[in-house]
């Protein structure tokens, strides 16, 4: 009985430290960092990077938070809006936006 109790134990306090770690803010250097990595990936530069670090840093913001895919998704999509694309011509829009390095 002992034996099957330790593994479980084991798992449980793994799961806990999973989740509080999970639960931890992000501090304000990782969250530079992520903005960082993010306005790179967009090949952003000048004003349009300043822009971005900007409004990604803000508190209330959760870009920080998005993966590379996420945010290439995000500006496809807000590209794609301000250019009033709809139906098949948007589709291709997309399709062709997130396939850029």
């Amino acid at each position: 009985m002992m034996k099957m109790l330790i593994p479980l134990y084991s798992l449980l306090l793994l799961s806990v430290s999973m989740i509080s770690q999970a639960a931890e803010p992000m501090t304000q250097q990782q969250k530079m960092a992520r903005c960082n990595e993010h306005a790179s990936t967009q090949l952003l530069k000048g004003d349009e990077r300043k822009s971005f670090m900007s409004s990604c840093l803000k508190k209330e913001s959760n870009m920080a938070a998005m993966t590379p895919q996420q945010m290439k998704m995000k500006n496809c999509n807000s590209q794609a809006s301000s250019q009033a694309l709809k139906g098949e011509a948007r589709n291709s829009f997309l399709s062709g936006c997130l396939k850029k390095g």
